[in-house]
């Protein structure tokens, strides 16, 4: 632990948190509380001439040409309809603040249980795993607990566990007749570390499963963290929203369980981990955000927390791509946004119903078991009698099908890449690649 003393801003954060969120200033790890955003330095000053400077501004990191950021024909030949400020300028280390309150108002308009109830603006991110990075460095020090389900994302323990430190205790994210969210097994996880401070990861559409609870689940899941809550546990429930719309069956929950969360106890923090990746199909533009709620959340303590978080953005990246966060709110404000965001859902919707009829059938019960799956882009099978890993390699040399192998036994087949004719060859050619190692 570091003996040097506080920056004044970042002791100026944390006696915000004090004053208000006291629990939340306790569940920030030495790192998070250490953290700041430079407001009197280079940055402030900055903001303070392009607002004052009239004569002329010398303070800018960057080249300057007629009024605008300077920039190469090379470059700007491959950009269409963004001015060169929306392409070339920094952005600021939060976010630009048009893009904040647009996804903002988004989010508000996805989670009606938030009622009036105040959350943070949401900070930019450079997409979901610098998001997960940043849930990490505030709230993660070496040997503190993560409650998991046992199908996971892989950078959960690249970010958490490798990098950070963390400890993972998992709990089987599907009950042992694979009809649904494994709720006794949830909860028992939690009970294992009441009265502690635990961070708790949901990831719903959940990777690799591509499985989303049903209304009733998703109430049971948040009853059973606010009775933790209450009962003493102090929670960061860190809630990734990667593949958030993606539902394709009538029962499941299709409200973030972010804004139930947001309302449930002082000794709760959510954290909502989003963005466009997955939403707006965007992938490599890498803009996602990031958005603190808790019960008797103030003004001042949810600016606290996008001052820590922005200036961890500004240690290590600066600021998140402007030409991504320029597209992202363009397309937030154009009218055709919705309409051609829902034909793309459609499309994946038909490749899941292709799916699930096909990898269901009964010529494979021999050769897996299905988890659940009802969104997402992804489905896992839980093989029988053989090595996932030596399937999916007989699969690819003999049948040029890629999948990925997860642990012993289960392998995700990414529905969201195939064409609904590829999909009955794949399941085809994977129960062949099973009866081949069985056989061998």
């Amino acid at each position: 632990m570091s003996t040097a003393p506080l920056n004044p801003l970042a002791q100026a954060a944390n006696d915000a948190l004090q004053k208000d969120c006291p629990v939340v200033l306790g569940l920030l790890a030495e790192r998070g509380k250490r953290f700041f955003f430079p407001a009197k330095g280079i940055l402030a000053q900055g903001a303070e001439a392009k607002q004052k400077a009239t004569f002329a501004n010398a303070t800018v990191g960057i080249a300057t040409e007629n009024g605008a950021p300077m920039h190469l024909g090379v470059v700007s030949k491959y950009f269409t309809g963004l001015t060169p400020g929306e392409i070339y300028d920094y952005a600021p280390s939060y976010g630009k603040p048009d893009v904040r309150a647009a996804w903002a108002k988004k989010q508000r308009a996805e989670t009606p249980s938030l009622g009036n109830h105040p959350v943070s603006n949401p900070v930019v991110t450079n997409a979901l795993t610098h998001g997960l990075g940043l849930v990490g460095d505030l709230f993660l020090d070496p040997g503190d607990a993560v409650l998991s389900a046992d199908l996971l994302w892989e950078n959960y323990n690249l970010c958490w566990e490798t990098r950070l430190e963390a400890r993972f205790d998992y709990f089987p994210f599907f009950d042992e007749k694979l009809t649904g969210f494994n709720l006794p097994g949830f909860k028992a996880g939690l009970k294992r570390h009441r009265g502690t401070k635990l961070l708790v990861a949901l990831n719903f559409p959940n990777n690799p499963s591509g499985y989303t609870p049903t209304r009733a689940e998703a109430s049971a899941i948040v009853a059973a963290l606010t009775e933790e809550a209450v009962a003493g546990t102090r929670l960061v429930v860190c809630v990734d929203d990667a593949y958030y719309g993606m539902f394709y069956q009538a029962d499941c929950q299709t409200e973030s369980v972010f804004g139930a969360l947001a309302l449930a106890s002082e000794n709760l923090l959510a954290i909502k981990v989003d963005g466009g990746t997955k939403e707006a199909f965007i992938w490599g533009l890498r803009v996602g955000f990031l958005t603190f709620g808790v019960k008797n959340g103030t003004p001042a303590a949810y600016k606290a927390l996008e001052d820590k978080t922005a200036g961890l953005i500004r240690a290590y990246v600066s600021n998140i791509s402007n030409p991504g966060q320029s597209v992202v709110l363009k397309a937030l404000n154009d009218p055709e946004f919705r309409g051609q965001q829902a034909e793309k859902v459609a499309t994946l919707q038909k490749r899941a119903a292709v799916t699930s009829a096909e990898c269901r059938k009964a010529a494979y019960a021999d050769c897996w078991d299905v988890y659940p799956f009802n969104s997402g882009y992804f489905m896992c099978l839980r093989l029988k009698g053989v090595d996932a890993d030596a399937v999916r390699v007989r699969l690819l040399a003999d049948h040029g099908v890629g999948t990925i192998a997860l642990g012993k036994t289960d392998l995700r087949v990414a529905f969201s890449c195939l064409t609904e004719a590829q999909i009955p060859g794949v399941f085809n050619a994977t129960a062949a690649a099973v009866r081949a190692v069985r056989g061998a």
